[in-house]
């Protein structure tokens, strides 16, 4: 079986990544600066998006402040996502939470090892990837050539 999909430039793939890389990380801090002051904490963390270590406990205003950030970041990132690549935004959602990964232990010298920060990471990429995938399917269901399978 073969597939009938127009092969995509690498440039723009590239730029695609590129691009959805920089919403990600500009909403995590936009949301996380919203919730540090919604939480009144003293200090604005710079490490938000890579901060594993923090004790995971419902007492701790900054765990859930990491928390939330996470769900809200993920959340609105797939409905950005499907803004900008209009398809396939569980690839690009996928990817994203890979390198998000990887800057993370390069941030922190150490690979998370916390259940539940793999938990949240996990729990969000499905939110990112729902979202995103339904945004897109009902912006371009006009579009035949998204309504049929025959692209993937």
């Amino acid at each position: 079986m073969a597939f009938k999909s127009k092969a995509v430039e690498s440039k723009t793939v590239f730029f695609n990544l590129l691009l959805c890389l920089v919403i990600f990380y500009s909403l995590f801090y936009m949301i996380g600066s919203v919730c540090f002051g919604a939480f009144r904490l003293d200090n604005f963390d710079g490490l938000i998006p890579f901060d594993f270590k923090t004790e995971p406990a419902e007492s701790n205003s900054k765990y859930l402040v990491n928390l939330l950030s996470l769900e809200l970041t993920y959340f609105c990132s797939g409905l950005l996502f499907a803004a900008v690549v209009k398809r396939r935004v569980w690839d690009y959602a996928l990817t994203v939470t890979l390198l998000h990964v990887i800057i993370t232990s390069l941030v922190m010298l150490e690979f998370p090892t916390v259940w539940q920060w793999w938990l949240a990471l996990g729990s969000g990429l499905f939110l990112m990837i729902c979202n995103g995938q339904l945004i897109a399917y009902f912006t371009c269901k006009s579009d035949q050539s998204y309504a049929s399978f025959s692209m993937y």
